[in-house]
Order: structure tokens, then sequence, then C-alpha cells
């Protein structure tokens, strides 16, 4: 039976792409957003805009408290007791280089920085850049066949020189969970730093960041139907103690004079300037949607969906899969057509998914390939979308192959 969404119609964006002929599967670059998001940003503006944590006005301490009010929920969404171990930055891109420039101060020489052989553009060039500057080794732990982070041969390369772990939990290519708590472990047992990517993994399930037990953990709100503008940092108490201050201007200071400060600790410490104070509101609201939903009905729906779109795949002549997709999206490439014609295509039928290297040139080129086609779900996709994806694959094939 055909899969239907019951949550297609909270989101406009889907319902108004389908009245152009466009077919949206491509939400692991970013979501659609719910009404009630689009509704609170628009009220933030209506209701009469004002900075945060600044004035005692009451524009300004309704705004205040509608924008904490969002730290406490993003806290609450992750299972962390202390809200002020939330940091918003402006993106996740920028909570990594927060941190590439905030832990500085943690290394030394000849340390070690291990990543993965999957890691996105985001969570790669800060940790290279890092140890360019300070003439660290970046260590790059490999993949096995399958996609997942060999945990031997991690074994074998975390070691007492290693003094910060980062990686994905969820590959925005290969759509599978990686084993990070065995590799957190590893990491601990070295005493060195962890940092979890879940830029892509936030948005399938609820993680309990405490249990999980990484230092430090970074996402964004836009690929959590939340709006743009907005990432979310969260730390341990005494790893954000570590964090050296990178970007400085008004709010973050506790005083001054011409020549020296005393700055904020975390979180305020590390939003110098005005926030995207609209975007934060509105992912609150996000999050109260998220919230009101049925976790198991949506994690079903998810996963029929996923098996639907990778066995219709399967039974494509000439397609392969990229590794062993577990949720939400599969990238493929298809023997002797060129991903970006294939996407071109596909998009002459309103079909919009992603083409080229995800930003993850080099997990691309050790799969021996230059580009694939990344197909991505969203809880408001259905087997409506699918099918036309598959008849205007088929038809893109017949003029390619």
């Amino acid at each position: 039976m055909p899969l239907t969404s019951p949550w297609r119609a909270d989101f406009p964006g889907i319902l108004n792409l389908a009245d152009e002929g466009q077919t949206y599967l491509d939400s692991a670059a970013t979501a659609q957003k719910p009404q009630i998001m689009l509704d609170a940003l628009l009220g933030y503006y209506a209701s009469g805009a004002a900075n945060v944590h600044r004035a005692q006005h009451l524009p300004g301490e309704r705004a205040t408290r509608a924008f904490e009010a969002t730290r406490e929920k993003a806290a609450q969404w992750f299972n962390v007791a202390d809200a002020q171990q939330i940091i918003f930055t402006r993106s996740a891109t920028e909570a990594f280089n927060l941190l590439a420039y905030g832990l500085e101060s943690q290394f030394q020489a000849g340390d070690e920085i291990a990543i993965s052989a999957v890691e996105h553009h985001a969570n790669l060039l800060p940790w290279q850049q890092l140890a360019l500057r300070h003439q660290l080794k970046l260590v790059v732990l490999p993949l096995t066949e399958t996609g997942l982070i060999d945990l031997k041969q991690a074994a074998q390369l975390i070691t007492p020189r290693t003094r910060l772990l980062a990686l994905s939990q969820l590959s925005n290519v290969i759509g599978a969970w990686q084993p990070i708590q065995p590799l957190l472990a590893l990491a601990k047992a070295q005493g060195a730093l962890t940092v979890v990517d879940g830029a892509q993994g936030v948005v399938h399930g609820r993680h309990d960041l405490p249990a999980l037990g990484c230092d430090f953990y970074v996402c964004s709100s836009h690929k959590l139907y939340g709006p743009d503008g907005v990432g979310l940092l969260y730390g341990r108490p005494q790893a954000l103690n570590s964090l050296k201050h990178w970007q400085f201007g008004g709010e973050m200071l506790l005083n001054t004079d011409y020549h020296s400060a005393h700055f904020r600790p975390a979180p305020l410490g590390f939003e110098a300037g005005t926030p995207a104070i609209a975007s934060v509101i509105a992912l609150g609201a996000s999050l109260d949607y998220l919230n009101g939903l049925d976790a198991n009905a949506v994690a079903q729906h998810e996963a029929e969906l996923h098996a639907e779109l990778l066995n219709g795949l399967q039974q494509v002549q000439g397609v392969k899969v990229l590794g062993q997709p577990e949720v939400a999206l599969v990238s493929f490439v298809v023997e002797g057509v060129h991903s970006a014609d294939l996407a071109h295509l596909l998009t002459e039928q309103g079909i919009a998914v992603r083409a080229g290297h995800h930003c993850a040139m080099p997990l691309l080129q050790s799969l021996g390939v230059n580009g694939a086609i990344r197909v991505s779900l969203g809880l408001y996709n259905d087997s409506s979308d699918l099918q036309r994806f598959f008849t205007s694959l088929d038809q893109a094939l017949e003029l390619l192959q």
C-alpha cells in the first residue's frame, strides 16, 4: 500500500512546490518548514522587534524570554539538564570553527587530531587548518567496505598522541549511522576531547547527549525543520570552560576598558553581537512542533519510505548505491552516466535532488567517484514523491544510456 504522510499539510513549502510541479527530495541539504515555525518568525517581527539581553523595555524583555525559551527547549530535546550548555551560533560550520579556534591552546606541535574518512567539509577543514597552523598531525580513520568507520583500525590510530576526535554521527553521503560510542570510548581512554557532528543525525530520533558521552555536539537548525542562520553547540561544562573566546563584540563582556577585558562564560560569552533573534525564536517553534509528533510514527514512516526508495533504486539497471544507507537518504551513481547530466534531466522534470560531491570531496574520491546523485527524505515525503522520482529517473536514463 502506498505510504502517505499525515504531516504533509503542515508544510506550506511542500504544498506550494507541488503546485508548481516540483517534487522536493533534498531535505539532507535543508528541510522545509512547518507553518508553526513561519508564524513564530513573523510573530517576532510583527509584535515589535528588539534586541536581547541588553534592554529593560518591554519589547526587549519579551524577545529575551522567547530567545532563552528556545535554549531551554533545545536542552530538553537533548536531555541536557542545564540550558547554559547550549550555545547558539550562526551555523553548524561556525560552531566547528568556534571549536577549532577556541581549543587552540589545548594543542602543541606533534599532537594529533583524528577525524574519519566520511567527514563533511565543515568537520574536516577547521581541523585541517588548525593542524596546519600549529604543526599538528591530522589522522584519518578509514572506513570498512560498508562505509562504517573501521573500529579495529581506529583502535590502532587513536593513541596517547590523540588530543581530539571529531566524527560525524550520520554520513550525509552514505546515510549510515557510525559506531560513535565505541569510538568516543577509545578517545576518552586516551584523554582526548571529542566532537560529534550531528548535522544529519539530529533530525532522526532523539539523542541523549549526556548518555552519548561526547564533549561537544554540533548541529544546525535548518535541517531540523527550523530556519537557517542558526547552529547549536552543546558542550560538557568542563569542556566549555576549556574554550577560549574567538569572536569579540557586544554583550559577551563582563567589563572592559581601553586596554583589557573580562568575558562572560558560556553561553553568552560565545554569542558576541546581535544574534539571529527571530531565527532562534522560530527554532523554538520547530522544536515544539517536533515534540508534538508521535516519534514512533515518524520513525516508522521514515523507515518504510527509505526502504521503498532503496528497493526501487536497486531495481534500476546500472545503479550503484554508495555504502549501505540506513535512514533518510540514498546516494547513487549510474554506470556510464555523469551525475550532473542526470540531475539536469531530473530537474527539467521537476525533481529536486542533489548532485555532486556533497561537501565531502575526499570521501567521494575514496569511493572512486567524482560525483553522485543524492535523494533525501523528510517526514513530509510520501510514496507519490518516489513514484514521480522513479518515473522521471527512467525517462532520464532512456535518453542518457
